[in-house]
């Protein structure tokens, strides 16, 4: 069993759906520091967390990274999915032309006694000019992807495509690997 510390519900359901393995969800909170990169936030809080848990345990950090805002909000996306959300997200693109952006994730790994093992995933996308579709959380209403916003697919095509789906994939790629 592999300990997630999360308080995202969407995250849990999809690592959960991915890995195929056991994995028990803990809301503990970690401190986030401010940071430039998604992979400082990660190993910060896995070495906080390592002297908690006994086991294995996985954090993820995403964010949205638009183009035309410089990367904005990047490593502050949960941060500014609460104060501005995605209407905050599409005001700020009003008159853009350059609509590329790209969900990142970085998931941090480690067993007790292990050093941290990063796993990173990537999907490129543009901004939606309106949200649409029901499923999803956080950004996907406005993220799309072969002319479909991320809330509009099913969990299964999502996971298959997305950039947890790559880090969660590769984590699982390397816990199989091992005997």
């Amino acid at each position: 069993m592999i300990y997630f510390v999360t308080s995202n519900r969407g995250k849990m359901e999809e690592a959960r759906a991915m890995l195929g393995m056991e994995l028990s969800q803990m809301d503990i909170g970690y401190p986030e520091i401010q940071a430039d990169t998604l992979e400082e936030v990660v190993i910060f809080g896995m070495k906080d967390l390592a002297g908690r848990l006994d086991g294995p345990v996985m954090i993820e950090d995403a964010g949205l990274f638009v183009d035309a805002l410089n990367g904005f909000p990047g490593v502050f996306s949960a941060y500014a999915q609460k104060t501005i959300g995605n209407a905050g997200i599409l005001r700020l693109m009003e008159g853009a032309k350059d609509r590329g952006a790209s969900f990142r994730s970085v998931v941090g790994y480690a067993e007790p006694g292990e050093e941290v093992r990063l796993f990173r995933g990537e999907l490129r996308g543009k901004i939606a000019f309106a949200p649409r579709g029901e499923g999803g959380f956080g950004y996907d209403p406005i993220f799309e992807v072969g002319g479909i916003t991320v809330a509009e697919m099913g969990l299964q095509d999502k996971n298959r495509i997305s950039h947890r789906g790559q880090s969660i994939g590769a984590m699982r790629e390397h816990l199989s690997g091992r005997t």
